[in-house]
C-alpha cells in the first residue's frame, strides 16, 4: 500500500501530527488560522479543512467555534 499516492490533506495532517508528536505544537497550542495555513503550506483551503477534520478524527485537535483549533493530544 505504500506505493499508492497519498492525498494532500493526509500529507498535511501527517505533517501537523508530527509537529504535535515532537512537541513543536504542545497541548493547548493554537493551530494557525485556515487562511494562514493555506499560505504556510501552499495548499487550498479545502485541503486545510480536510486535514483539520482528519486531525480531529485522530483526537489530536479540537475546534472551538469562533476561537480556533487547538492541540489536545499527541500520537
Amino acid at each position: 500500500m505504500s506505493g499508492l499516492p497519498q492525498y494532500e490533506y493526509v500529507k498535511l495532517a501527517d505533517q501537523i501530527a508530527a509537529d504535535i508528536g515532537s512537541g513543536r505544537l504542545p497541548a493547548g497550542a493554537a493551530l494557525p488560522s485556515e487562511r494562514a495555513m493555506t499560505e504556510l503550506y501552499s495548499v487550498s483551503i479545502g485541503t486545510v479543512r480536510r486535514a483539520v477534520r482528519e486531525l480531529r478524527d485522530r483526537g489530536l485537535v479540537a475546534t472551538l467555534p469562533a476561537k480556533g483549533t487547538f492541540v489536545v493530544g499527541s500520537e
